[in-house]
C-alpha cells in the first residue's frame, strides 16, 4: 500500500506544479515540437504508471 501512496503524492505533486496555462504558454514560447515532445513524454509516462499500478493486482 505504501508504494500507491508515493505514486499519488507524486502525481499530486505535478498537477500543482505544472499548471495548465503556464505551462502552454511555455511550449508555445519553446516552440511546437518542444510542445510535442513533451506533451508525448507526459502521456508514455501516464501510461508507464498506469500499466505498472494494474500489474500489481
Amino acid at each position: 500500500m505504501k508504494p500507491q501512496i508515493i505514486l499519488f503524492s507524486f502525481i499530486g505533486l505535478l498537477l500543482t506544479s505544472l499548471s495548465g496555462c503556464t505551462l502552454i504558454g511555455d511550449m508555445f514560447k519553446a516552440g511546437i515540437f518542444v510542445g510535442i515532445l513533451v506533451v508525448v513524454v507526459i502521456v508514455a509516462l501516464i501510461v508507464f504508471i498506469f500499466k505498472k499500478m494494474s500489474n500489481r493486482n
